[in-house]
């Protein structure tokens, strides 16, 4: 079973929706499940910070400790200051790119995909976010590669845009073996569709 790390990256105006459904399943035990992850939070520094909700999180670890040949996987949520001028969150885009380099995926959802358009990282890899127009905006030179779906996953690196945490989860899931495919299956027609038969054969996989 494995037990490694997912770290979560945290930091101010953070939408607390969008890594919701990835991070209470990582570690709960439930039917049909292959691996446990751990999960920890990594933030610009140790100091707290705020979610756009309002919940204080104190980091487990800063950004300048935190060291992919440590972890399963990064996962950066939107927020608000993905977007500021100038850019406050580009160090998690380049903290993904050493991820990415050294093999370990990552995945971002909403505001996060911006941050990774601007660090090149979506100019040859398929991908997703809140709308086209939205990357478009950040001069990147990936347009082709984007992908009108509510999650996209290639090349190690899976994203999402703001109202799909179900397939943003989905897709983690897959990439870090969680579950058995038919339970997978289950678990999102459940969780994205309230699909009462996918119940059952949640429980009986």
């Amino acid at each position: 079973m494995n037990t490694a790390t997912v770290h979560l990256a945290v930091y101010n105006t953070l939408a607390d929706w969008e890594p919701g459904h990835a991070l209470a399943h990582l570690r709960t035990g439930s039917p049909g499940k292959e691996a446990d992850y751990g999960v920890a939070t990594v933030g610009p520094t140790a100091d707290p910070v705020t979610t756009m909700g309002g919940v204080r999180v104190l980091p487990d670890i800063a950004l300048a400790d935190l060291d992919p040949a440590h972890s399963a996987m990064l996962i950066l949520p939107g927020a608000e200051l993905w977007d500021a001028d100038p850019p406050a969150l580009a160090p998690f885009a380049r903290a993904a790119r050493g991820f990415l380099d050294a093999g370990v995926p990552v995945a971002a959802i909403c505001g996060a995909t911006a941050g990774l358009a601007r660090e090149g990282l979506l100019d040859d890899r398929p991908h997703t976010s809140a709308a086209a127009e939205y990357l478009a905006a950040t001069g990147y030179a990936g347009a082709d590669h984007y992908r009108d779906e509510p999650a996209v996953s290639g090349g190690g690196l899976i994203t999402a845009g703001p109202t799909a945490p179900v397939a943003f989860a989905r897709e983690i899931f897959a990439e870090l073996g969680l579950y058995r495919p038919a339970a997978l299956d289950a678990w999102y027609r459940l969780h994205a569709h309230s699909d009462p038969a996918a119940f059952a054969e949640l429980m009986s996989s």
